[in-house]
């Protein structure tokens, strides 16, 4: 091919290219208005009338498009996440020292009190450091009162009578220490609670890592849940949610926030809470999934239809419809729904916004909503 028709060829594709983007890229006349080319615009074809809903006319006519009011939506104004439960406090109890167990006291599932003995080992020996101790306690009391009463004739010294009260003091201190040994041979509940199934029998023998029994107090259960990052502003200790057993969802339980951490996970982008729910009747258990449901006042955006977004040079835009007019309204899109989407923008609502002839549409330019009557007719009624 010669090298003329080669260039020739290249000017028309060029020349097509320009046409297409003026004629269907949205804002193209406009941009090229900004950039002084005026004429870009008197050159773009001017759409059909009366061809569907919509058309752009010259002089006096009007553009025909559809139109659906603005609502308004509510955004993060609810927050549902799903917990865990765990019991208001949980122990498991060990022996100060090891040893035979000699008895079990109470029995899996029965409920204990703070300090209520719930096993003993053999305390054959403690028992006989304890009447060693008193014996020795005795002797000392004695001594001392005979070297007191040898003070008073000054047949003893001073430093005889101290001698005497420091073997006493020791004496008293060994016997404080036997019961204590012989006392920690009595396995004491440390909290009140529940037993949980006991993992040992009477006659095994144990050591200070070896568990005796669990303890749960389920009188209140604690949830923990994670909350998202945005919402880790609007969570407050105290604040109320609702608590439903993923087991049994028909259960609804009121609790409150009892805790919050005081940073946000940086792998996971949340928060962890700790909630509280009474458990008066005992019907919750450690272990159980709960979902958590909390309400804030949240955020009001306007909504408009999908339809309605268009997009330009500048960013994303509507059209309001507003006495007739039509007015070009900058928007910022925060959230898209299935059948709506929030935006932020000047448009309250209940706005007029189109969703149908927007191609047809310009800036101040008279439109007519489709099914209303034209403004001829309407004069004509009138006279």
């Amino acid at each position: 091919m010669a090298a003329w028709k080669q260039i020739l060829f290249a000017l028309v594709v060029l020349v097509v290219a320009a046409a297409t983007w003026l004629r269907f890229f949205p804002g193209a006349p406009e941009l090229l208005a900004r950039w002084g080319l005026d004429w870009a615009q008197a050159a773009t074809p001017p759409a059909e009338t009366n061809t569907g809903r919509a058309g752009k006319s010259d002089g006096n006519r009007q553009v025909n498009v559809v139109v659906l009011p603005a609502a308004s939506a509510v955004i993060n104004d609810r927050l549902q996440a799903i917990g865990t439960g765990r019991a208001d406090a949980s122990v498991t109890v060990n022996p100060y020292s090891a040893g035979r167990l000699a008895e079990l006291r109470v029995e899996s599932g029965s409920h204990v009190d703070k300090g209520q003995i719930i096993a003993t080992l053999d305390s054959e020996t403690e028992t006989i450091a304890q009447d060693r101790a008193k014996l020795a306690l005795q002797d000392a009391q004695a001594k001392l009162e005979r070297v007191r009463s040898l003070r008073a004739s000054n047949a003893a010294t001073p430093v005889a009578v101290a001698d005497a009260e420091l073997v006493l003091a020791g004496a008293n201190l060994a016997l404080q220490d036997a019961e204590l040994a012989l006392q920690r041979r009595s396995i004491l509940a440390p909290i009140a609670g529940t037993v949980g199934i006991l993992p040992i029998s009477a006659g095994n023998y144990v050591t200070s890592q070896s568990a005796i029994a669990t303890l749960d107090d389920r009188s209140s259960i604690l949830v923990d849940f994670l909350v998202p990052e945005r919402f880790a502003a609007a969570v407050k200790v105290g604040a109320q949610l609702s608590a439903t057993p993923i087991a049994n969802p028909s259960n609804i339980y009121t609790g409150t926030v009892s805790a919050i951490d005081n940073r946000i996970d940086e792998k996971s982008r949340t928060l962890l809470v700790k909630a509280k729910i009474a458990n008066p009747a005992d019907s919750l258990r450690a272990g159980m999934s709960f979902g958590i449901t909390m309400k804030f006042p949240g955020q009001t955006y306007p909504a408009v239809s999908p339809l309605a977004i268009l997009w330009g040079s500048d960013g994303a835009y509507v059209w309001q419809v507003e006495d007739g007019k039509a007015r070009r309204v900058p928007v910022r899109i925060i959230q898209r729904n299935t059948e709506t989407v929030l935006i932020d923008a000047q448009i309250d609502s209940g706005d007029m916004v189109v969703t149908e002839g927007t191609q047809s549409v310009s800036e101040g330019g008279a439109v007519r909503v489709a099914g209303d009557k034209p403004r001829s007719e309407n004069a004509a009624e009138g006279s």
